[in-house]
């Protein structure tokens, strides 16, 4: 089992930047893969950004990509969303998730076995 907890959250006006932090407890964080998925009211679940186990490899969706920048620290096991420049279409409520599968497509939410409860961002434009 992984538990993972986000904070960081919160109101900031077009333009700003928030940092997100998962903490993560439990089974060994380097063997998961980890990701960033937000959902905004009456949308589906959407894919932000994921990070692999070595902290090597990352991968953006086309909307965030040059904005948001996820890191992972493995002696605090802990992963990070940083985001710039946010506009009001980034307002949701984000959620960190860990992955133990390998070789899988990791910007799809069902390829994540441990969730964190979330945290809202809103966006005032």
């Amino acid at each position: 089992q992984v538990q993972l907890v986000e904070s960081g959250g919160g109101l900031v006006q077009a333009g700003g930047s928030l940092e997100l932090s998962c903490a993560a407890s439990g089974r060994t964080f380097s063997s998961t893969h980890m990701g960033w998925f937000r959902q905004a009211p009456g949308k589906e679940r959407e894919f932000v950004t994921t990070i692999s186990r070595s902290g090597v490899s990352t991968y953006y969706a086309d909307s965030v990509k040059g904005r948001f920048t996820i890191s992972r620290d493995k002696a605090k096991n802990t992963v990070y969303l940083q985001m710039n420049s946010l506009k009001a279409e980034d307002t949701a409520v984000y959620y960190c998730a860990a992955s133990e599968r390998v070789g899988v497509d990791y910007t799809i939410p069902d390829t994540y076995d441990y969730w964190g409860q979330g945290t809202q961002i809103t966006v005032s434009s």
